[in-house]
């Protein structure tokens, strides 16, 4: 599809995918705002951190535990799983259990096990059974109001987590650099909306060189979780496979497998996400892989970040990650909202209970 016919990507798109990914400067600013006015009691004590969410409700506690990584004050972990880690309990434990729809069953799962462990609890949510339980315990809850996927949520996923963490103590107030990174989006978008044509948008341009091949995407540092929502976002918008490595750990393996087997690895294409706030030590990395893979016969492309800071070279990255997916979906034909497939599960996994 030529990704310049406006008409034919406006009538694929039934729910509305792209006004999402075209506001998300606006919406991570506004989740930002809301995080730092809702309700939240003091937690003096707390040790540990626990993130319990899935899918696109997971994402913004791996892009906070990537940005905050050097200056976090005490650990945290993503989970994505039922029930909790064998060491989360007690007050000195919180749990910050993340579901867009408050009805992802792993995560209500997450909320029953902190409370039988007496940990401290914090639910994110539009509502559901999540934000019910919560408000019936007593507990705090923040909600926000959003109609779309939770993919198209990231901003309120991210938004409100930092904000919560900032407001814990845990985290040094990043104000400015935030409104720096929604600037920094806002100037990206015009090159990379839909009207800006094939010739000067690089988001089209690199969705039409995925197109008929399967995309990994390495990123390093703050960086890295935007590699995992890259991917997350080329099968969940254009229902393509994908695949995500981590740098350095990729350096370790990954890179070993270059040679077999030989027809799958011509299907592949890897890109290098890339910026100034990355470990020098892994932009070398980056640039040393990707020579290494071009040299074997892969085909490489790469995204240079934009943006003076940490948080700004993190969401432009995603941002124009967004955009490439959206234009894949276009390119494949395929409507970007719904996924059928994981309908199809969920009903599977309630038949029957």
């Amino acid at each position: 599809m030529d990704l310049d016919q406006l008409d034919r990507m406006r009538a694929l798109d039934t729910e509305g995918m792209y006004a999402y990914i075209d506001h998300l400067p606006e919406q991570l600013r506004e989740a930002w705002e809301l995080g730092m006015r809702l309700p939240l009691e003091k937690m003096a004590g707390v040790r540990q951190v626990v993130i319990a969410g899935m899918g696109g409700s997971a994402i913004g506690g791996d892009l906070v535990m990537a940005y905050g990584a050097a200056d976090l004050c005490v650990p945290v972990a993503l989970h994505r799983n039922y029930g909790l880690p064998g060491w989360a309990h007690g007050p000195e434990t919180l749990v910050i259990c993340s579901s867009h729809s408050g009805q992802t069953e792993e995560t209500l799962e997450a909320f029953e096990a902190a409370r039988a462990a007496g940990c401290r609890i914090l639910t994110l949510s539009t509502g559901g059974a999540l934000q019910a339980r919560a408000a019936e315990a007593g507990l705090p809850c923040w909600t926000f109001e959003h109609k779309g996927q939770p993919r198209s949520a990231v901003g309120f996923s991210f938004g409100l987590l930092l904000a919560a963490f900032v407001r814990l103590g845990l985290l040094t107030d990043p104000s400015a650099e935030l409104l720096a990174a929604v600037n920094d989006m806002q100037a990206q978008r015009e090159r990379l909306r839909m009207e800006s044509p094939t010739h000067q948008n690089p988001a089209k341009r690199m969705a039409g060189q995925l197109v008929g091949r399967i995309p990994v995407i390495l990123g390093a540092d703050a960086l890295a979780p935007v590699a995992r929502r890259w991917k997350g976002q080329a099968s969940e918008l254009a229902k393509a496979w994908g695949q995500f490595e981590e740098l350095p750990e990729a350096d370790h393996n990954t890179l070993a497998g270059l040679l077999n087997p030989e027809d799958a690895l011509s299907r592949l294409v890897v890109l290098f996400l890339q910026g100034e706030s990355v470990h020098p030590r892994n932009q070398k990395r980056l640039l040393l892989t990707r020579q290494m893979m071009t040299a074997e016969g892969l085909f490489t492309d790469s995204y240079q970040a934009l943006g003076a800071g940490k948080l700004a070279q993190q969401w432009t990255a995603l941002q124009f990650g967004d955009y490439t997916m959206y234009y894949l979906a276009a390119a494949y034909g395929m409507d970007p909202t719904p996924v059928e497939a994981l309908v199809h599960l969920k009903a599977a996994m309630k038949a029957g209970r």
